[in-house]
């Protein structure tokens, strides 16, 4: 007898549905072809102990299973479910009527019992656009499956619970959210907040217009001057999460299986960061069986790289590209894979090799030389990205000490709301352009524009502080945000000003 049942695979952030042909006929022997990677293979002994510890068991005649399009290679052990559904309802162990209304994944243990799966999310989007009643799948995933409204979601911890539920012995319970409710419950819950940061003034300012405007961001300072800290408050200030960007970021979340179990969907802009160890294909993407990396996982938030310069250079400059546009492709000789990188990058850095270049008390304990050789770790080209330099100093002990309050995050982000509310409004006919980080060179010159007096001020710190060619639009676009705050329609010398002492390693003799 020849059976259907539906699975799924996961390509980039996106699933295709796999069908499972099981045949039985004459003959001994077990046949697993379409293009199984080993863990798929395997699952034939899962199975057999699965079905064989709850009263069933693989019929000892030929048991040919065919998983199409053959041509595309299916990994990992989510399958295990559907092949054992697929055999049961092939030798009418089960009733073989309902197996094809449903998209059915998830692990098998020799028990019998449901493991968690990857890209639970995708796949439950992918069943309702082809018309799927519903999806089984483990419990663990059910309500990020949920999200999905128009689909029938059951999630199982026991493959008897699927086999009665065909059977019609029983009911499975139908997972259901409300995914308003639940993006509406947490979208602002943080254990940070910048109320807890005594002084630093200018740096809360100078993270207040990066988030305003979208901008990459390095902190300069000394050890201990707080610049780890600082950046991981920032997300508190950042604009929350739409639907959209809410579901776009759980769905790359749930392909790399950072979902947590129980989660529906992520709420909070992704705030990562990665050890300086790590590789190149961790931090973009890839590897044998493709996945997303860091600045994939960070999509809709922030990337964190503190102390940039012990990262390996390759690193660091694969990451050009994607930050350029805002996506990475990940290209093998069967296919490739476009996986979203709209990220905010975060970098901190130690001024020198012993931490103290231009304390105010500690002298720098450097060679000639080095400070520019620490310095030059960082490429050109991956400078030119960033678009504030800020220099962090140390807190005295008067603002440590002091019992005062500082601004909460709530009243900051307030403003950055507001002004990236101007800025949408302005890029409303670009697709894809959300913020002043965004803009090209077209976009530059027609809405950055200055007065004379502005020109004046521009072109005298040009030349006194020797700023490099790349620091003049880094500086109309920050100037522009900074505008966008004062809800100013044009750009005053004072925005300019603002936005030209943020460019400290772009003046001629910074480093000595």
């Amino acid at each position: 007898m020849l059976v259907k049942t539906y699975g799924s695979a996961v390509q980039g952030v996106d699933a295709i549905t796999i069908t499972v042909e099981v045949n039985i006929g004459q003959g001994i022997n077990f046949y697993l072809v379409g293009l199984p990677d080993s863990a798929v293979k395997e699952s034939q002994q899962r199975i057999e102990a699965a079905l064989k510890n709850n009263g069933y068991k693989i019929p000892g005649k030929k048991v040919v299973i065919n998983m199409a399009p053959a041509d595309i290679r299916k990994e990992g052990s989510a399958y295990d479910l559907t092949i054992a559904v697929g055999i049961l309802a092939a030798s009418e162990q089960i009733n073989p009527i309902r197996v094809s209304e449903y998209v059915i994944m998830g692990e098998l243990s020799l028990d019998g019992s449901l493991q968690s799966m990857k890209g639970a999310l995708p796949i439950a989007i992918q069943a309702k656009k082809e018309g799927f009643k519903g999806i089984i799948l483990p419990k663990q995933n059910a309500r990020e499956a949920a999200i999905v409204s128009g689909l029938d979601v059951y999630g199982v911890e026991n493959i008897k619970e699927v086999i009665d539920f065909f059977d019609e012995k029983s009911d499975l319970e139908k997972i259901t959210i409300n995914t308003r409710e639940e993006f509406y419950k947490n979208l602002s819950s943080s254990e940070f907040d910048f109320e807890d940061v005594k002084g630093q003034e200018n740096i809360k300012r100078a993270l207040e217009i990066a988030a305003a405007g979208g901008h990459n961001v390095i902190l300069i300072g000394p050890p201990g001057a707080g610049k780890t800290m600082l950046a991981k408050r920032l997300p508190t200030i950042l604009p929350p999460l739409n639907l959209h960007e809410a579901l776009e970021t759980t769905k790359i979340h749930s392909v790399a299986g950072k979902m947590e179990s129980d989660a529906s969907l992520v709420t909070l802009r992704p705030f990562r960061s990665p050890h300086h160890t790590i590789s190149d294909v961790a931090l973009v993407g890839g590897g044998g069986f493709p996945q997303p990396g860091e600045i994939s996982l960070a999509h809709n938030g922030v990337l964190f790289l503190d102390e940039l310069p012990e990262f390996k250079r390759t690193v660091l400059e694969v990451m050009r590209q994607p930050m350029e546009e805002r996506k990475v492709t990940i290209s093998r000789a069967r296919f490739t894979v476009d996986y979203p990188a709209s990220f905010m990058l975060v970098a901190s850095m130690n001024p020198c090799p012993c931490g103290y270049y231009n304390h105010p008390d500690k002298e720098c304990m450097c060679a000639p030389g080095m400070v520019h050789k620490y310095l030059n770790k960082i490429s050109g080209p991956l400078l030119d990205r960033i678009d504030l330099h800020v220099e962090v100093t140390p807190v005295n002990f008067e603002k440590l000490s002091d019992k005062r309050l500082s601004e909460k995050s709530e009243e900051i982000r307030k403003r950055v709301i507001k002004a990236r509310e101007i800025q949408e409004e302005r890029y409303k006919d670009n697709e894809g352009m959300h913020s002043n980080a965004m803009m090209g060179s077209k976009q530059l010159r027609a809405i950055c524009r200055i007065d004379e007096a502005g020109q004046t001020l521009l072109k005298n710190a040009m030349e006194k502080l020797g700023l490099s060619a790349r620091a003049y639009d880094r500086i109309l676009k920050v100037s522009r945000t900074i505008a966008d705050l004062d809800e100013s329609i044009d750009i005053m010398p004072n925005h300019l000003a603002e936005a030209i002492q943020y460019r400290s390693l772009d003046r001629e003799g910074w480093a000595g």
